[in-house]
């Protein structure tokens, strides 16, 4: 393990991981009956490590069918290379307790899973890594892919994917690309067998080894992440306005401006203050990006961007552009956020709105953990957008029913805060101390700039009383958290049952 010591430049020359392949047979057929013969074909062993992916997001159900089979197979010391986990991925609880499963690594966690985890039921400490983290130690040879299974809305029977039709489309599979071309075998499952070939190609025949038609793959009505409406209470949209006046401010909302943010209620209404002011100035933006939800797909269709870069849909709008209109383009995880490939487009980015479940004394946010101290979520994009944009923006209100949000020391180090240039309240703006010209900017402009310590004491006076007691840490670690080029930022470690 590599400990962090601060963002570092990348390095000069990295090396990739060389990819092991069994060259398909002329005329050989990739479709299999059922997951249990690709067991068989991919001679999957105890110990092995399976890689899942999350585009149906709380509606997957690929990952419990093929531990299912896993588990009546009687493997043992599996593990599991998720891009996300969700609660519908509940069962995976059982089998680490079961030792069934014993390893995990993933980017995001919430629900029964997160939970088991932070009370010690896995075995091995899991990895909380980011998204481009994620795509950066598979393509290094780090998170090495035995056998790679790719829900796939639609396929035909010679191996090609596509997210974009079918009964459960759910539209770029971006997560999935790094997966299926650096796996030894990949398999991709689908509830939708399409005439050869299938349009358009997401992950194409010469990556894919067999085909597996099940009943359902899982509900696309569980895609929807966060809010997908504005929000509209005071507080949210005093917190909007503030954001889209600090980009309106701070000299990058100009022909060719690019932007990314997330699914909840007060990004949704920051994005539309956005558009607004890029109506308003007559700006044409170059690209949004990220997780794209129909927020974005409006902005692209009212001429605001040229472009949209999809790793993944948040919302069935989202989807139906991504079928629907070519500028809606597809990237893979390590396109959107790979520190160590020749580059990635969260570098690109003028702006980024982040949110927060803490922010301290130094910017640092967390995002992986509760107050509790209980995983959470996990960094996704957070650490690497905030790395790679010009202005990255943390929106969070003041404080939450658990407490305050700004707090004297996070409880776990998700994105580092000197990759944070301001965060934005309800009751004031902090700056950065690098970033003395913006907050000269955002005075001149008359917003309300304030110390970061002004908003601790803000907070802690709107909660009534000290900042909430953090819990009793336990000596037993049970997640490692990782930066972004693979370094540890933090750990986790295990809290009362």
């Amino acid at each position: 393990m590599r400990p962090f010591a601060g963002v570092e430049p990348p390095p000069a020359m990295v090396t990739r991981a060389s990819t092991r392949i069994c060259p398909g047979r002329v005329g050989g057929d990739k479709l299999l009956k059922s997951i249990e013969d690709a067991f068989s074909a991919c001679r999957i062993r105890s110990g092995a490590t399976l890689s899942f992916h999350h585009h149906l997001r709380n509606g997957d159900q690929v990952l419990n069918q093929v531990l299912a089979v896993a588990a009546a197979r009687g493997l043992r010391d599996l593990r599991i290379a998720a891009s996300s986990l969700f609660p519908v991925h509940a069962t995976l609880a059982d089998h680490m307790r079961s030792g069934v499963v014993t390893r995990i690594s993933t980017a995001y966690a919430s629900g029964p899973v997160a939970e088991a985890i932070s009370r010690g039921e896995l075995s091995t400490p899991v990895v909380m890594q980011t998204h481009g983290g994620r795509a950066r130690a598979i393509e290094a040879g780090e998170l090495h892919i035995d056998v790679a299974f790719i829900g796939a809305p639609a396929a035909d029977r010679c191996g090609n994917l596509t997210g974009a039709t079918g009964r459960a489309a759910c539209g770029p599979l971006g997560y999935a690309m790094v997966d299926a071309q650096y796996a030894d075998r990949v398999v991709g499952v689908t509830d939708h067998l399409a005439p050869y070939p299938v349009s358009p190609i997401d992950i194409s025949q010469d990556q894919v080894d067999f085909i597996v038609k099940v009943d359902s793959i899982g509900d696309p009505a569980g895609i929807l992440s966060g809010s997908t409406r504005p929000t509209t209470d005071r507080a949210g949209l005093q917190i909007a306005a503030n954001a889209a006046e600090i980009i309106a401010q701070s000299g990058l909302l100009v022909e060719g401006f690019s932007f990314q943010a997330g699914a909840g209620g007060v990004s949704i209404a920051t994005s539309m203050y956005v558009q607004q002011l890029m109506r308003d100035r007559a700006v044409q933006g170059s690209f949004g990006s990220g997780g794209i939800t129909g927020n974005m797909v409006d902005m692209l269709t009212a001429g605001h961007f040229r472009s949209l870069f999809d790793v993944q849909c948040f919302d069935l709008k989202a989807v139906q552009s991504y079928r629907d209109d070519k500028r809606h383009q597809r990237m893979s995880a390590s396109m959107y956020a790979n520190p160590h490939n020749r580059g990635a487009v969260a570098h690109q980015l003028d702006a980024m709105l982040l949110g927060a479940a803490e922010l301290d004394l130094d910017f640092n946010v967390n995002v992986t953990t509760g107050s509790n101290g209980v995983i959470l979520g996990g960094s996704g994009g957070h650490a690497d957008t905030a790395a790679g944009a010009k202005l990255a923006l943390v929106t969070t209100r003041i404080a939450s029913a658990a407490g305050p949000k700004i707090v004297e020391r996070v409880g776990c180090v998700t994105t580092p805060g000197e990759t944070i240039d301001a965060v934005v309240t309800e009751v004031g703006v902090a700056v950065h101390p690098r970033r003395s010209e913006l907050r000269d900017r955002l005075l001149t402009a008359g917003i309300d700039v304030v110390t970061i310590g002004q908003l601790l004491d803000r907070a802690t006076a709107i909660t009534r009383g000290a900042p909430a007691t953090p819990p009793k840490a336990s000596s037993r670690i049970v997640g490692v958290v990782e930066y972004r080029d693979g370094r540890v930022i933090d750990l986790i470690r295990q809290v009362a049952s």
